[in-house]
């Protein structure tokens, strides 16, 4: 990884779900969402791999739609009578396989009659969904559904520099180049690896430096392994 590498990446305020780094692997899935209102269906559904940001793309269009954020499960148990109060947004988060067809066609319907939509993220898109019923997998699978990527090192580099950053952490580009090679893929994983190396850094008043890296890579790793 080049000095350069993480300040090349766009910036963009999250309100309230914290800084958002645009990047290559999620650029389609952001231009989608600032599409809205004017998407062409009342759903987008937007998918990747655990760890790539899906969630904050969701939580950023939260900020700016109102939307109401919904698990697959919570779906039977919607009374809609947020309807009558104008909420017309709303978020299926992390859509599985198994949840209630019935309620999502019912649920689906309502939001498309008060001219409302919905943001669903996922880890495959609707059409390799094994859905049994035919209406709710015509609806889903002509709606749009953007593809997320895995974080590449542009954008890795980028989210570590600014988790460094927000803790007032100085490190410089040999441990971040380092880092890069051997960390895990992920959001969460940056967000933990960055943790730890400021309470290892605290606990031995020292710098964060490679050999420190290395030491709490181990350690991580022995702790993933060790579950």
């Amino acid at each position: 990884m080049s000095e350069q590498l993480a300040l090349d990446l766009a910036h963009r305020v999250a309100l309230g779900a914290g800084d958002f780094l645009l990047a290559p692997c999620n650029s389609d899935a952001v231009g989608w969402l600032d599409r809205w209102p004017d998407w062409p269906a009342p759903a987008l559904t937007v998918h990747g791999p655990a760890g790539s940001g899906k969630t904050h793309m969701a939580h950023v269009w939260q900020a700016r739609s109102g939307a109401r954020l919904l698990r697959p499960g919570d779906i039977a148990s919607q009374a809609f009578s947020a309807f009558d109060s104008g909420n017309l947004c709303w978020i299926v988060d992390d859509v599985t396989p198994g949840f209630d067809e019935e309620a999502f066609l019912h649920f689906y319907n309502a939001v498309a009659e008060h001219g409302g939509h919905i943001l669903i993220t996922a880890r495959t898109p609707p059409s390799r969904w094994s859905l049994a019923l035919a209406d709710l997998r015509s609806r889903l699978t002509a709606a749009p559904a953007v593809a997320v990527g895995r974080p590449d090192d542009a954008l890795l580099g980028g989210v570590l520099v600014k988790l460094f950053a927000d803790r007032q952490l100085p490190v410089g580009p040999d441990v971040l180049t380092y880092l890069l090679a051997r960390m895990e893929r992920s959001f969460p994983a940056a967000h933990r690896l960055v943790a730890a190396l400021d309470r290892h850094a605290l606990a031995k008043r020292s710098r964060i430096t490679v050999p420190l890296a290395r030491d709490v890579l181990t350690t991580l790793s022995e702790d993933t392994n060790g579950e």
